[in-house]
């Protein structure tokens, strides 16, 4: 598996080694040993799985407050997505910068997002189907999120309606949140 940087401290994408022919493929899609050899040394607890049956499903921008923050390793099965993390630990050189990516059952790349970042994703497909592993327990009493369109972030959605929860309508913009996260 090679570990890509991407200039966001904790934040990088895994790139499986990928084994095909004409029958299929097979990859080695988690390696706890890899990671800590890596300096990222997450013991992740909790496995999800969420599927969306229309293109423009946009899930977003979530996280964990202290003391349940998580971090996560995402990835896509079936479909593609746009998938943006955004730092939101104070004191970080990175602090408020979006990193975005597409995830694809083509590409099979995984992001892993370290505890402090806001996470989201529109899915660019129908029926993708979009899985995580978490390194902390859900908590709804805990969870958070920003405003996906925040004016701030500037992150350059695909072009397309977006489909959002009444929940995700409602999230705060960045300058009105006081990030209890530390670098």
């Amino acid at each position: 598996m090679q570990i890509v940087q991407t200039g966001i401290p904790g934040l990088v994408v895994l790139e499986p080694k990928v084994h095909g022919d004409h029958r299929g493929f097979f990859i080695e899609t988690y390696r706890k040993e890899t990671l800590q050899q890596a300096g990222l040394p997450h013991d992740f607890v909790q496995d999800n799985h969420a599927r969306s049956e229309q293109a423009g499903v946009l899930r977003g921008l979530h996280f964990q407050l202290p003391p349940v923050s998580q971090a996560k390793l995402v990835w896509v099965t079936r479909g593609s997505v746009f998938d943006v993390a955004v730092d939101l630990r104070a004191g970080s050189p990175t602090f408020k910068q979006c990193y975005t990516l597409v995830l694809s059952e083509q590409n099979f790349k995984r992001l892993l997002i370290p505890r402090g970042f806001a996470h989201g994703y529109m899915t660019l497909e129908r029926g993708t189907e979009f899985q995580y592993k978490v390194d902390a327990y859900y908590d709804p009493k805990m969870e958070g999120g920003i405003a996906w369109n925040d004016p701030d972030l500037a992150i350059e959605w695909p072009d397309m309606a977006p489909v959002l929860s009444e929940k995700d309508k409602l999230l705060p913009a960045l300058r009105d949140f006081a990030t209890p996260f530390v670098y």
